[in-house]
């Protein structure tokens, strides 16, 4: 397998409409022999919405890791020294994400994490789910795009007429852009289409 022995931290922010889409791809990656070890913000970590149980979420995450999450910065920090992974992913990496993470700040354990393994020299992988990546939020993409050990799963514009500005990532494509993230490459397309083309 592919995978197998691949130590593969999994970061998860709150992208609360789309958390549990991280399920089927999360257990693709242990089913193809990945060591998985699952971080969480705050955020997912603390709260429940109305998409989704927090409770239930959180065991099926360490049902299919075989491991607690890590939540906590001072966790989290292992990462470097310690605990160093192969590859680092964020999904769903949030806008807020993004623009930390553009910016070199690490208030939170999947931060902290991404940070740990950067400085290791290993990649992160970022899926990205954002309302504004084509907005506020373009700047900051475009320079992790540009950021040496920084990968992107393909990800284009979601709902274009309701949501002009929004970019989400083909989470079918997590797998094969982890392999290209192991490799140093960048999957391409990297920028795509979920939908037809609407004319005005």
């Amino acid at each position: 397998m592919k995978l197998k022995g691949k130590k593969i931290g999994f970061g998860i922010t709150a992208s609360f409409c789309t958390v549990t889409e991280i399920l089927q791809p999360l257990k693709i990656l242990k089913d193809l022999g990945a060591d998985i070890y699952p971080v969480v913000s705050k955020e997912v970590f603390e709260n429940r919405s109305r998409l989704h149980d927090r409770d239930l979420f959180l065991d099926e995450i360490r049902k299919i890791s075989g491991r607690e999450e890590i939540s906590t910065i001072a966790e989290a920090e292992k990462f470097g020294p310690i605990n160093q992974m192969d590859v680092m992913i964020i999904a769903p990496a949030t806008g807020n994400t993004i623009a930390k993470l553009a910016n070199g700040i690490s208030d939170g354990a999947v931060l902290m994490a991404s940070k740990a393994t950067l400085r290791n020299g290993k990649p992160v992988l970022l899926a990205l789910f954002s309302n504004d990546a084509l907005g506020m939020n373009g700047i900051n993409i475009m320079k992790l795009y540009n950021t040496k050990n920084i990968f992107f799963v393909p990800f284009g514009q979601d709902d274009p007429v309701k949501k002009p500005t929004s970019m989400t990532a083909d989470l079918s494509l997590l797998q094969e852009s982890v392999i290209c993230t192991l490799k140093g490459v960048q999957m391409q397309p990297a920028i795509i289409s979920h939908v037809d083309v609407v004319n005005a």
